[in-house]
């Protein structure tokens, strides 16, 4: 026990974060401003530093993912997981909602027929929405896809989207695609990610808005 450190519980995430900024400083590592508690919370979340490194942004991303929060916004995620990890008071502050369509009945039936993922089929249902989304994906690598795909048809328009899907097959591919296109977004290339860094990446910009 000589080896551990009394923290009051309400000084952890403090405690956390000034590790973080430390050791960032060791590395040589500067992060952008703008980019800075983004990425933090990432490694916060992962205990992995190479999202220093591994993240992209699109110019003006955060700004632009606070805007859209503060406009009432959606928020559309891949797996329940996600949309659970979320902080979702901030988010209806501002008239937002978060929503996860994979568990719906119809989607699964629909993906059956169609022999898709149903990330897929769920991200042609989220584009329903008749306001502003924000795609965030952690698991599938197919969501990306499609959303890519809607893009480039000009069937639907994304509002910004997060993409850090975890996996070994097509998400590297697939995370390259969503940066070749003109959306806002923030995504992570390689093969690491998942919900958990998806919801803190969104929370890392609804906690800069709900101070």
């Amino acid at each position: 026990m000589h080896n551990i450190e009394f923290v009051l519980p309400e000084e952890i995430e403090k405690r956390s974060f000034e590790i973080i900024s430390r050791e960032l400083k060791e590395r040589n590592i500067l992060l952008p401003p703008e980019q800075e508690m983004v990425t933090k919370r990432v490694i916060h979340t992962s205990a992995d530093f190479e999202y220093a490194d591994t993240l992209v942004f699109s110019e003006g991303a955060v700004e632009k993912g606070k805007q859209l929060i503060k406009e009432g916004a959606d928020i559309v995620t891949d797996t329940n997981m996600a949309m659970a990890g979320i902080n979702k008071t901030v988010l209806a502050r501002f008239g937002g909602s978060a929503h996860c369509f994979m568990a719906e009945k119809e989607i699964a039936v629909l993906a059956k027929e169609r022999q898709i993922t149903r990330a897929a089929v769920s991200m042609e249902w989220a584009s329903k929405i008749e306001k502003p989304v924000i795609f965030v994906v952690g698991n599938a690598p197919t969501a990306l896809v499609q959303l890519y795909e809607m893009i480039e048809s000009r069937m639907f328009r994304p509002a910004f989207i997060i993409g850090v899907p975890v996996g070994f097959v097509n998400v590297e591919a697939a995370k390259e695609l969503i940066l070749k296109t003109d959306v806002p977004y923030i995504v992570n290339r390689g093969r690491k990610g998942g919900s958990n860094v998806a919801a803190a990446i969104c929370n890392a910009i609804l906690y800069e808005l709900g101070r």
